[in-house]
């Protein structure tokens, strides 16, 4: 959770407290709008027209000065930016067009992402570079993504949105016929989804041949493919509603057919052991870098909740799994049946936390309902609301200058409920100094297997993340019947 949103309007959030715990109970991912960010399929070889890259414009500078913000900022880190930039060069030399000039960000997050501007930026997370093995996995995501660029997909996408608008203002005036607005509409979105689709394949053909005349392995596109299923695997019934949480694989999974697409064209340049993978200065470039979430934004320790920046900690009840956005913390129950959401607002100081509470930015709020409270010396208000298909409890906590929120909602009204939703809130505290300072973000280690260690035991070894063994032979391209040898260098989590 970025700190603090005081600056925000809370007008702008009326009414959509209810549709994110919505949201994140139902696990839609739609909550996010990652068509920009839609990253890539046809394992075409069709020669690409010549193209210049564009000219910085003040568009692509504020789309820049988005992605950063929405990403945690820039990740500076010296070693691993010498081996893109290396690995970068490798690649526009053997690329169509070598006279091409490329720009790489690393982006703050722990999500496993990457995405391209038309103007040849592009972006890669270091949650997608803590998941790939080798730098011929980093490789087959940075030429997929020039790819996009020479093939001038970023345009086309924001010409068919554009389009998608015209035809859904244009069937939204068609009259009282709902079912052939739907269908029309339905007919536009499905158009949109497949010509994505072909440019998903399309990039990964073009990127498997590109990453092979550079000389690296052309199949560490499908290994990174893989792994990236199984990553998403790990993340099933998590509910992100953030485009930080959202990974590479959110539009487009990475279906047994890409896979396969991929195996095929690394086949035409490539026996399996060809190719430079180059794993042992990867993971000399990736050793000590940081894992999951930056505390400085907050971060999520099993069901606690701590912003050492902001002071405070909370945490919730068994069953709750915990997701930090740029815009709130929000929390589901498994099951789906309760969630919650966590934020920070602008109040005057001389207006009343229950003057707040039915100022308007929830509807349906119970007015009888409201009541002053105190939380562990803070003071708060609580109010009752409720909606269709979904009952409210609204806590307004004021901690120094700010005002958080929590909003909870479940789909019955329960004794047990509300009690867990007190429980919640009464958790919310100040951090204490040690507290603080013991806040350190995880990171990737390096280390050798020993004689005797097995993926159990190394497992093991890693702190601060949940199904370690899956998660660790996931971080090393193990399947399951994949074994340890001494002297093998592997990564595992550590704080």
């Amino acid at each position: 959770m970025a700190a603090p949103a005081s600056q925000r309007d809370p007008r702008s959030t009326r009414c959509v407290f209810a549709a994110a715990a919505l949201c994140a109970s139902l696990g839609l991912s739609a909550c996010g709008d990652l068509g920009r960010f839609q990253t890539a399929s046809n394992a075409s070889f069709a020669p690409i027209k010549p193209n210049k890259p564009a000219a910085q414009t003040p568009a692509t500078e504020r789309e820049h000065s988005r992605i950063l913000a929405s990403y945690g900022g820039s990740y500076d880190d010296p070693r691993l930016e010498a081996l893109i930039t290396k690995t970068v060069d490798r690649l526009v030399a053997a690329s169509e067009r070598p006279d091409l000039a490329y720009k790489v960000t690393i982006l703050n997050s722990g999500a496993v992402n990457a995405f391209a501007l038309p103007t040849g930026q592009l972006y890669v997370t270091r949650g997608l570079i803590a998941l790939a093995s080798d730098t011929s996995e980093l490789s087959s995501v940075l030429a997929h993504e020039m790819a996009h660029v020479l093939a001038k997909h970023a345009a086309i996408r924001e010409d068919q949105a554009k389009q998608a608008a015209v035809v859904t203002r244009v069937v939204a005036d068609m009259g009282s016929d709902s079912d052939m607005n739907a269908l029309a509409l339905a007919k536009t979105k499905l158009t949109m989804a497949s010509f994505s689709r072909s440019q998903e394949f399309e990039a990964d053909g073009i990127g498997v041949g590109i990453a092979a005349r550079a000389k690296f392995d052309p199949f560490g596109a499908s290994r990174f493919l893989t792994a990236m299923e199984r990553n998403a695997a790990l993340k099933a019934g998590r509910a992100p509603a953030d485009p930080r949480s959202l990974d590479f694989l959110s539009s487009h999974p990475a279906t047994p057919e890409r896979v396969q697409n991929a195996q095929s064209s690394a086949r035409q340049y490539s026996s399996p052991e060809g190719g430079e993978r180059d794993r042992d200065a990867y993971l000399s470039a990736i050793d000590n870098l940081v894992y999951g979430e930056d505390p400085s934004e907050g971060f999520v320790r099993g069901r606690r909740f701590l912003h050492p920046k902001l002071g405070f900690t909370f945490q919730v009840p068994e069953g709750f799994v915990l997701e930090n956005t740029a815009q709130a913390v929000v929390g589901v129950r498994e099951g789906g049946a309760q969630a919650m959401r966590f934020d920070v607002v602008r109040v005057p100081a001389e207006q009343t936390l229950g003057d707040y509470l039915n100022s308007g930015w929830m509807e349906n709020v119970d007015k009888s309902s409201t009541e002053d409270t105190s939380i562990n010396g803070f003071p708060s208000a609580t109010a009752t609301a409720s909606g269709d298909q979904w009952q409210f409890r609204i806590y307004a906590l004021r901690f120094g200058s700010d005002v958080y929120r929590f909003i909870f909602a479940a789909k019955k009204k329960t004794p047990e409920g509300d009690r867990s939703f007190r429980d919640t809130v009464n958790s919310f505290r100040r951090l204490t100094l040690a507290e603080i300072q013991a806040a350190r973000p995880l990171r990737i280690k390096v280390v050798t297997v020993q004689p005797g260690d097995t993926v159990e035991s190394v497992a093991h070894r890693m702190q601060g993340v949940d199904r370690p063994v899956d998660r660790f032979r996931v971080l090393n391209g193990l399947d399951a019947r994949s074994t340890l040898k001494p002297r093998d260098r592997v990564k595992i989590v550590v704080d």
